[in-house]
């Protein structure tokens, strides 16, 4: 039995990191191209939710629920995570200077782009913002900003557009969720890695 542990300990150990996190990235893809199969009307207004496992009504959602809901079939509570961050790092988010709050509120922290970029640059990798599409990884999570200033996410997939080159991205850009050509057409404000 010992020798079984000490050599699953040195597979771990000379394992390339990105091997290691592949299933991980593999599971946030199936569960985000998953999402696409639901018919979700674009809905971002206000509801108060149970915490933790908190979640809008099922047939509503914004971008950044395709997140959530996606991190939470893998057993990765996001409103559980952003929420007890804030609570110990308010002055780091951007809740105050944004929407004028003074406290975390685990109704509506997690569901919101600012909030979800704070929180994967702490809790993440934030990788280098570039337009080439080699440096986005599937499971890699993008942002945008939209016209109108208004903030944007999306799961990079490993399905690629019609070049072959440039991978597609699983978001909720009001149509519900979808898998589209869309990493380049917005600019980019952010590119994440979270594989906890």
């Amino acid at each position: 039995m010992k020798n079984h542990i000490g050599f699953a300990i040195i597979i771990l150990l000379i394992l390339p990191t990105e091997m290691l996190g592949a299933t991980s990235a593999a599971a946030l893809i199936k569960a985000a191209l998953e999402r696409t199969k639901y018919n979700i009307t674009y809905d971002g207004s206000y509801h108060s939710i149970k915490y933790p496992g908190g979640d809008v009504p099922s047939n509503i959602g914004v971008c950044t629920d395709v997140v959530i809901r996606s991190y939470r079939k893998l057993g990765i509570d996001l409103q559980k995570l952003v929420h007890k961050d804030m609570k110990r790092n308010f002055s780091k988010y951007p809740s105050k200077r944004i929407w004028g709050l003074t406290r975390p509120d685990t109704n509506i922290d997690h569901r919101r782009v600012p909030n979800l970029q704070v929180f994967f640059s702490r809790h993440g990798h934030k990788l280098k913002v570039t337009n080439k599409p080699e440096d986005f990884v599937p499971g890699d999570l993008v942002t945008w900003m939209l016209p109108g200033n208004l903030p944007h996410i999306g799961i990079v997939t490993d399905q690629y557009n019609s070049t072959g080159k440039i991978p597609m991205i699983v978001h909720n850009i009001g149509r519900g969720p979808e898998l589209e050509d869309i990493l380049f057409v917005y600019p980019i404000s952010g590119h994440y890695r979270y594989l906890p």
